[in-house]
């Protein structure tokens, strides 16, 4: 082995052990949680109707439907479409709380675990594939919104099970998905070393994930109790690599953080060789049917700014907005700039659906 390529894995293995909060200051980061706690007690804390879904290999999956108020002051004339949200990678359902609150009442909106997240049954590892989140996907369809129209909201790995749906099914497009929003996402084209080092090439960069993640897998317990949530530098890294430029109120590091600590380290492992393999940009032309909002920050350092572009120009006919400064979560940081587009979107899908 050589030496450029033991400092790479020294490196990566550096960049895994700051990611899974591996040093921990447990002093400064309650104090961080307490001020957080002082200053927002609200998020996630929104909850609607409870359901279960049997997923097609047994698992259920947890869900929560949010019914249109007849009393809403801002109701469209008609009920309008359903609104189907799929959150992403190590997060759950309750990280669309900005857009649940502005859209409550309103609109019936339907919200999931993804398999292996929040309330969710862990998958096994043969079925922790996008593929299958395509297929969750249509389950909660069938289950939740049988009948209705349905404009797909999916943030991340979420806008990857949208787009593994659209590969399965590309007749729902038109027919009863008639909207969709990819918010921060991709169909492919992902390097997960990229996001500790862009210089490092690729064929060293996968041999270093795979390597780490290896590690990672056999030495779960230890990393398990190292990765708490809270830490310091947990925070540190959250804010480093999920938000933009901006200032964060700290609320939103902690919301993030205890959504990631509570997703299990095994459940990381089986899911980021996926993102790697992800090549799907030959099936996003059946979203030329619908009308399709892309929102992404310009300085997001996990799906780059560079892979809405690319979404862009294989839909004609998509809006693409570019959020400044922003990062990964502009549902957090940009949330009444997405809403405001979304709320865009969902009329233009209301009109193709008849339903205004």
């Amino acid at each position: 082995m050589s030496g450029r390529t033991r400092a790479l894995q020294a490196a990566a293995g550096l960049g895994i052990a700051i990611a899974t909060g591996l040093v921990v200051d447990k002093r400064l980061g309650v104090r961080a949680r307490r001020r957080a706690a002082d200053a927002e007690g609200t998020l996630g804390t929104l909850r609607g109707e409870q359901h279960t879904v049997v997923a097609s290999d047994g698992i259920k999956l947890y869900a929560e439907v949010d019914e249109r108020s007849p009393y809403a002051s801002e109701a469209p004339r008609t009920d309008g479409v359903t609104v189907v949200f799929a959150h992403g990678f190590a997060l759950n359902l309750d990280c669309w709380h900005y857009q649940r609150r502005a859209f409550r009442g309103r609109r019936r909106m339907v919200f999931y675990d993804q398999r292996s997240h929040g309330r969710s049954d862990r998958s096994d590892t043969d079925n922790a594939t996008i593929e299958q989140l395509g297929d969750d996907l249509l389950t909660v369809l069938d289950a939740l919104a049988p009948e209705e129209k349905v404009v797909l909201v999916g943030h991340s790995m979420g806008g990857m099970s949208v787009v593994a749906l659209a590969e399965k099914h590309p007749e729902l497009f038109g027919d009863r998905v008639v909207g969709v929003a990819l918010i921060s996402t991709t169909a492919g084209g992902m390097r997960a070393h990229k996001i500790l080092s862009r210089y490092v090439p690729d064929t060293v960069g996968r041999k270093v994930v795979e390597r780490g993640l290896l590690v990672a897998s056999h030495r779960e317990r230890f990393l398990e109790l190292a990765r708490q949530r809270g830490s310091a530098l947990s925070l540190w890294v959250i804010q480093e690599f999920a938000f933009g430029k901006g200032k964060v109120p700290p609320e939103q590091v902690v919301f993030l953080d205890d959504m990631i600590a509570s997703t299990p380290l095994k459940v990381l492992v089986e899911f980021i060789p996926q993102f790697d393999a992800l090549d799907k940009f030959t099936v996003v032309s059946s979203f030329e049917r619908v009308p399709t909002w892309i929102m992404c920050g310009t300085a997001d350092k996990l799906t780059s700014i560079g892979h809405s572009r690319k979404l862009h120009q294989h839909i004609d006919g998509s809006h693409l907005v570019e959020l400044e400064g922003g990062g990964h979560m502009p549902i957090f940081e940009f949330s009444d700039t997405v809403d405001e587009n979304l709320g865009e979107l969902f009329r233009e899908a209301d009109r193709l659906a008849g339903e205004e």
